[in-house]
C-alpha cells in the first residue's frame, strides 16, 4: 500500500528558529540563482535577480534609543523574488510537487525549502515562464498553501522570456519581529548567505534588493571585500575542507572575525572566532597598517552530506569522546584544523596584534593596576593575549581571573611539593620547591601592590569629594565619614580592610574596639546611657607591643575620638564646638567604661590617654574655636594641635588638605616603588 504525506503535518514538524527568520526568503533567492546557472551556464553574468521588499501601509512607532514617537520603517509584509532563469519546467514542477524530492540533490538541495515558505508566510504565489522541448515559451501560475497545497490557476501573461516570480506574502508576526528591518541589513544578510555565488569562478548574476532604494549585491561585494587571501584546503581524517579566506574592509559593521560553515553553496551557521587564536581580536592590520576583518567560508562534500534538512545546523557531534573509527569526524576536529590554517595564513598580522595587546596590558598595569606587575610575566606564560581595544574594566577582570587561576595552581603545586618531601631525591625536590616559592613570592608581592594601589585610589577619591561640585556645593560629611569608616558599624561587624583610618593615623589600625556613628549607649565599652553619637570612637590597650595587642592586657586603654565636619562648614560656635564635643565623648567613655570588647573588666580609667582628631576645613569660626582652646598652629598653617591638661587629651584639628598631604607623604615611598603618582 502506498504511503501518503500530510503537507500540514510536514510544515508543523519543520523547524525554523526565530533567529533565521529570513531563511525562507534566502531559499527562494538560492532557487533563483540555481535557475540562472542552469540557463546561462558559464555566461552567468547575463542573469538577473531582483528582490523587492513589500511593506504595509501602516506606520510603526519606534521606541528605540532616539526616544518614543519617532517615525520608523513600515512593517514588512512580504517579498517578491524575480529571476530570468530557466523557469518552472515540467521537471522542476514535478519536483516541486513531490516532498523531499531529490531532483537537485547533486546541488545540495533537500527539497524542503518550500516548507519553510509556509512556516513563515501565509500565502505563496508563483508565476513562471519556460521553454518547452520545441523551444516555445510556455507559462504557468499556481498558489501554494497548507490548506490547498499546490493550486494551479490561469496562465499568466506578460512574459517575453523565461523566468520566475515568487511572491511570499503575509509575513507572520513572530518571524517578522525578529527579521532585519532595513534594506541595507537585508541585502547584507542575503549577500553573506549567498556569498559563494559571488566568490566562485565566473562570478554571480546581477542581484539587487529593492525598497525605497536599490542595493546592488555586486557593488556590495566591491565595498565589502578588502582583499582575498589564497583559497586553502585542510584535511581532517581523510576528508577535504575548502577554505575561502577574505579580508573585509574596516568599514564593515561587523568587526568580529568569523567562520561561516557552508553547505550546498550557502551559509548554514556562523561562528565567532574572537580569541580562539592568540591575537585574533576584531580588526587586524596588514603590512601597510590598513585595518581588515578576517572571515572564512568553509565548504566540503562532508558538510553537504551532513547538513540538517532545515539547513540551520549540521548532524555532526561537537566532539567525539574516546576511541573512534577513523571516519568519525567532530566539529571540534574540523575547527581545530581550520584554526591552525588561519594562524598560518595570518601569522604576521597576528604577531603584530599580540605585540599591540602586550603593550596595552603593560600600559594598563603601569598606570592603573600595578598589583599585576610582579606576576605579569607569569600571566603571559599562561598564554594570555588581549584585544588592544579592550576597555579598562574588561582588562581588569581578565587579569584578575587569571591571577586567581595562578593562585589556584600555586596552591595545588604547594600541596604536591610538600607531599613529596622525603620521597624525592633532594636535588630534584629542591629545584621544584624553589620554583614553587618563586611563584608564591610574586603572588605575595602582587597582594602588597594591590594594597598600596587601593590606598592611592582612596586618597584620590577623598581629594575629589572635599571639593565643590559644578554647582558650587560640597559633599556632606557622611561621604567623607563612610570613606574613612563605614557608618553605624563597629569592629565586630566589619573586616580589617573595611576602614581607612590609616588616612588619619596608622596606629588606629590596632585597636581593641572601634565604633562608627553609633550611640554611646550601644557600645559595650562604655556602660553609658547616652544617645549621643561620636563620628568614630576607638579604644586600644596600651603598655603592650602594638602588633600583638589583642584586647586582653590591662589596665589602661587609650581612647581615640574622630569628629568629621562638612567641607567648608563655617558654623563652629560655643554650642557647636567640635573640640568640646570630642572632649565630652572622652569624658563619657571614661565615666562609663566597664568592659573591653573581648569582655574583660576595665579598672578605673580617669587617667587613660585620649586623642581627639577633628577633620574639618579651617573656616573662620573653627579657627576662633582652636585659638580659644589654646591650640598651636602647625608649621604649614593647615591645622592646629595641643594638649588639654584638664581633660588629659591630645587634640589635633586637621584640615582636609593637610589630611591628604600627610597621608600621601607617609605612603610616598610605596607609591614611588609602584610607579604611582604621589599627587
Amino acid at each position: 500500500m502506498a504511503l501518503t504525506t500530510s503537507l500540514a503535518g510536514r510544515v508543523r514538524n519543520t523547524s525554523l528558529p526565530k533567529s533565521h527568520s529570513l531563511l525562507p526568503l534566502l531559499e527562494a533567492i538560492v532557487n533563483g540563482l540555481q535557475a540562472i546557472d542552469v540557463r546561462f551556464g558559464s555566461n552567468v553574468g547575463q542573469g538577473r535577480l531582483r528582490v523587492t521588499i513589500e511593506r504595509s501601509g501602516q506606520d510603526e512607532l519606534d521606541f528605540g534609543p532616539s526616544g518614543p514617537g519617532r517615525l520608523a520603517l513600515k512593517p514588512i509584509v512580504g517579498f517578491a523574488v524575480e529571476d530570468n532563469g530557466v523557469g518552472f519546467t515540467p521537471d522542476n514542477m514535478g519536483s516541486f510537487e513531490m516532498l523531499d524530492s531529490d531532483y537537485k540533490a547533486e546541488m545540495g538541495c533537500r527539497g524542503v525549502g518550500r516548507l519553510l515558505w509556509l512556516k513563515a508566510f501565509d500565502r505563496i504565489s508563483i508565476r513562471s515562464a519556460y521553454n518547452d522541448e520545441d523551444g516555445d515559451l510556455r507559462t504557468r501560475q499556481f498558489r501554494f498553501s497548507v490548506d490547498r497545497e499546490v493550486e494551479h490557476i490561469e496562465q499568466p501573461t506578460g512574459f517575453s522570456d523565461t523566468g520566475t516570480a515568487v511572491h511570499l506574502d503575509g509575513f507572520k508576526s513572530e518571524f517578522q519581529r525578529h527579521a532585519p528591518k532595513t534594506v541595507e541589513a537585508i541585502a547584507r544578510e542575503v549577500f553573506e548567505h549567498c556569498i559563494w555565488y559571488f566568490l566562485r569562478p565566473g562570478g554571480a548574476p546581477e542581484v539587487v534588493v529593492v525598497d525605497d532604494e536599490v542595493v546592488s549585491l555586486n557593488r556590495l561585494m566591491e565595498d565589502f571585500v578588502f582583499s582575498g587571501l589564497p583559497t586553502t584546503t585542510v584535511a581532517v581524517k581523510g576528508k577535504k575542507f575548502d577554505m575561502v579566506n577574505l579580508c573585509l574592509k574596516s568599514a564593515t559593521r561587523n568587526p568580529t572575525p568569523r567562520l561561516h560553515w557552508c553547505a550546498a553553496s550557502r551559509v548554514v551557521t556562523e561562528e565567532n572566532l574572537t580569541g580562539k587564536i592568540p591575537g585574533l581580536y576584531g580588526r587586524l592590520k596588514d603590512e601597510d597598517s590598513a585595518e581588515f576583518t578576517y572571515v572564512c567560508y568553509l565548504s566540503s562534500d562532508y558538510l553537504d552530506a551532513h547538513v540538517r534538512a532545515d539547513r540551520t545546523a549540521f548532524d555532526i557531534d561537537e566532539r567525539v569522546v574516546g576511541a573512534t573509527l577513523d571516519d568519525d569526524i567532530s566539529l571540534e576536529d574540523i575547527r581545530s584544523a581550520v584554526l591552525q590554517e588561519v594562524e598560518r595564513l595570518l601569522s604576521e598580522p597576528l604577531a603584530a596584534a599580540r605585540d599591540e595587546g602586550k603593550a596595552r596590558v603593560n600600559d594598563f598595569v603601569s598606570k592603573r593596576a600595578p598589583r599585576y606587575r610582579p606576576v605579569l610575566s607569569r600571566l603571559e606564560s599562561l598564554g594570555i593575549t588581549v584585544d588592544p581595544s579592550v576597555k579598562d574594566q574588561d582588562l581588569e577582570l581578565l587579569l584578575h581571573r587569571n591571577l586567581q587561576r595562578l593562585e589556584s595552581e600555586a596552591i595545588a603545586e604547594g600541596q604536591a611539593v610538600f607531599a613529596e618531601a622525603g620521597s624525592t631525591p633532594l636535588e630534584e625536590y629542591q629545584e621544584r620547591l624553589n620554583r614553587y616559592l618563586d611563584v608564591v613570592k610574586d603572588i605575595n608581592q602582587s597582594d602588597l601592590a594591590a594594597y598600596v594601589s587601593r590606598r592611592r585610589v582612596i586618597l584620590d577619591i577623598l581629594f575629589k569629594i572635599i571639593r565643590a561640585n559644578e554647582q558650587g556645593r560640597y559633599s556632606r560629611e557622611d561621604a567623607i565619614h563612610s570613606l574613612i569608616m563605614p557608618m553605624r558599624k563597629d569592629s565586630g561587624e566589619i573586616g580589617t580592610d573595611a576602614s581607612n583610618l590609616w588616612i588619619i593615623d596608622e596606629r588606629l589600625a590596632f585597636h581593641d574596639y572601634l565604633a562608627s556613628d553609633k550611640t554611646l549607649k550601644s557600645m559595650p565599652i562604655t556602660g553609658s546611657d547616652s544617645t549621643r553619637e561620636p563620628d568614630i570612637l576607638s579604644t586600644r590597650l596600651i603598655d603592650t607591643p602594638v602588633l600583638t595587642a589583642e584586647g586582653e592586657a590591662l589596665p589602661l586603654p587609650s581612647i581615640v575620638v574622630v569628629e568629621i565636619k562638612r567641607p567648608m562648614r563655617n558654623d563652629a560656635s560655643e554650642d557647636r564646638d567640635p573640640i568640646l564635643q570630642s572632649l565630652d565623648y572622652v569624658k563619657r567613655v571614661r565615666n562609663g567604661g566597664v568592659l573591653t570588647a573581648s569582655g574583660r573588666r576595665i579598672p578605673a580609667s580617669q587617667d587613660s590617654p585620649a586623642f581627639c582628631y577633628i577633620l574639618a576645613d579651617l573656616t573662620d569660626t573653627l579657627v576662633s574655636r582652636c585659638e580659644y582652646a589654646n591650640l598651636r598652629r602647625t608649621h604649614d598653617g593647615l591645622g592646629y594641635f595641643g594638649f588639654n591638661e584638664p581633660a588629659k587629651a591630645y587634640i589635633e584639628v586637621i584640615s582636609f588638605d593637610r589630611l591628604i598631604n600627610s597621608a600621601t607623604e607617609r605612603n610616598r615611598a610605596f607609591f614611588d616603588k609602584l610607579g604611582l603618582p604621589s599627587s
